[in-house]
């Protein structure tokens, strides 16, 4: 009998798991993690050695098999079953899968497909993306349920239309513009039973919105905003949360909840929202206008926000070019996992979304510091007095790599002032309850799905560990080694070698080089 268990169990690993690639491997009737020390999402310290047992894609025992610095005994450790894969990680640090609230899953402009984009997220233990308004609802949710089978390499796929999109044929207004609250009403009910998990918002007159969130809010959906300035005049953040939206992107909108001696932005005379040098230099100058930290208002909207459990999805990597373009533009990876086609859309022009290099320089980019100055105190008070905040990158713009621009928001959500744990807890179980999937992913717990990331090194020491490229240190020997990067990404209870997953994107690169003869340039230089 025993023969036999073992016999299917390797012959469901054949069929199912590695029939994706040699960069996966499984599912198993039973995964035994070894030995990790686990950083478990909830804000709980580090605690290890622990053995995880994982039975059909569901977390059945977490066990302490001993202590730090004593050797484990053996006997005492749950028990392999026929068929079953034991992975040894002693001395590594396992955390839940990360969760990306705002991924892009790539972009016509900027030639980079599903694949490459997958697997850059992968490979840095993202294991579950809330994809925000994409190429179109069925092509989402096409990704969204072979992610759920499997059947390629990608995270969880959330999908989040945006609002008024028609595309893929979804059309339910029969190209006729959203005018009224009806028609809103409508598209909302269509892009539920469409399959969509949500919908992404950029903003619309008060009494659309007011309905839209409405009726998405009575389906039981969702919602995201990016409160674009065509409309925040008369709807800001505020507005939207209590009309029932449930989290907000990047920042627009909450300056203007915070205005006191005006109601719009001091926008120059000569601006032009299509000029994209006008649109983020003068973005850089709001926060100054919004009331003052700490301040009465400042401390009644915050308050009132948080009594709607409504969620901060701040987004700082995307906007960090405006406060220091050298360093985005000379970040390491870009020379091994960014695409020719990425790079050039990313290069100053008049038409691509945030590539707004015409002219920026030291006063802009000065600017832009104390903007996020003030948009950090927001944020981490936000966070200290029980506010829900998200991690997510928004990346394939400005300089900022898929996956690699998830663990710079890390480091940026550590400079606005969040200890390491509580950035932890932003990147898994926060947004396990954003998405309402908290009782599935988030954290590690007994019934849980098995999404983990495993790392060799201390990410609380040193965020740097979680980047593809890891972090450069000198040992005691005076020899100047790179350490780290996720060693495995679980989804699913499939494990991923994420340096293999690197690997092969590095190739695909490599390959579009070689075919086009290209090397990457920086404008202006020969």
């Amino acid at each position: 009998m025993i023969k036999k268990l073992f016999s299917l169990a390797i012959l469901f690993q054949i069929f199912i798991g590695y029939g994706q690639d040699s960069m996966s491997e499984g599912p198993f009737p039973q995964l035994i993690i070894r030995g990790v020390t686990l950083i478990n999402g909830n804000g709980a310290p580090p605690r290890g050695p622990i053995d995880i047992v994982v039975e059909n894609n569901k977390i059945v025992k977490i066990q302490v098999v001993g202590y730090p610095g004593v050797n484990i005994d053996n006997s005492k450790r749950p028990k392999l079953k026929p068929g079953g894969k034991e992975l040894d990680c002693e001395g590594m640090f396992l955390l839940p899968g990360f969760v990306d609230m705002h991924g892009h899953i790539g972009g016509i402009a900027q030639g980079a497909d599903s694949d490459y984009v997958f697997k850059l997220w992968m490979a840095h233990g993202i294991t579950t993306v809330r994809e925000p308004a994409g190429r179109g609802v069925d092509w989402t949710l096409d990704l969204k349920q072979k992610s759920k089978k499997n059947e390629i390499i990608a995270p969880r796929v959330f999908a989040y239309t945006a609002f008024g999109q028609k595309t893929d044929g979804f059309n339910p207004l029969n190209d006729a513009p959203i005018s009224t609250p009806a028609q809103a009403r409508k598209w909302v009910r269509a892009n539920a039973e469409r399959g969509a998990d949500g919908i992404k918002f950029f903003g619309a007159p008060p009494e659309i919105m007011a309905a839209a969130l409405d009726e998405n809010k009575k389906l039981g959906l969702r919602s995201a905003c990016h409160h674009a300035q065509l409309d925040v005049a008369r709807w800001n953040v505020l507005h939207s949360a209590r009309a029932g939206l449930t989290s907000m992107e990047h920042w627009y909108g909450l300056p203007e909840a915070l205005f006191e001696d005006r109601t719009v932005q001091d926008y120059p005379l000569g601006y032009n929202y299509q000029n994209e040098q006008h649109r983020f230099e003068e973005a850089g100058k709001l926060w100054k206008q919004a009331a003052k930290p700490y301040s009465e208002h400042w401390n009644k909207v915050m308050d009132e926000l948080i009594s709607l459990d409504f969620t901060l999805d701040p987004t700082f990597n995307i906007y960090e070019a405006s406060r220091d373009l050298h360093r985005a533009r000379r970040a390491e990876w870009h020379e091994d996992y960014t695409l020719p086609s990425l790079w050039d859309f990313y290069q100053p022009s008049k038409i691509s979304h945030g590539s707004y290099w015409h002219d920026w320089g030291t006063e802009q980019e000065v600017a832009w510091r104390n903007n996020y100055k003030l948009w950090m105190t927001f944020v981490n008070e936000y966070k200290n007095r029980g506010g829900r905040v998200t991690t997510g990158s928004d990346s394939g713009f400005i300089f900022q790599l898929y996956g690699f621009a998830y663990i710079r928001e890390m480091e940026l959500l550590r400079e606005a002032g969040f200890h390491p744990l509580e950035i932890i807890r932003s990147s898994t179980l926060n947004g396990a309850e954003a998405l309402g999937m908290a009782d599935k992913i988030g954290t590690v717990e007994v019934g849980k799905l098995a999404d983990f990331v495993i790392v060799a090194e201390n990410p609380l020491k040193n965020l740097k560990v979680l980047y593809g490229t890891g972090a450069v240190k000198l040992t005691d020997d005076n020899e100047v080694v790179r350490v780290g990067g996720v060693s495995y990404t679980i989804k699913d209870g499939i494990i991923y070698d994420a340096k293999a997953l690197l690997q092969d994107v590095r190739t695909t690169v490599q390959q579009q080089k070689q075919k086009l003869n290209y090397k990457i340039k920086q404008p202006g230089l020969k």
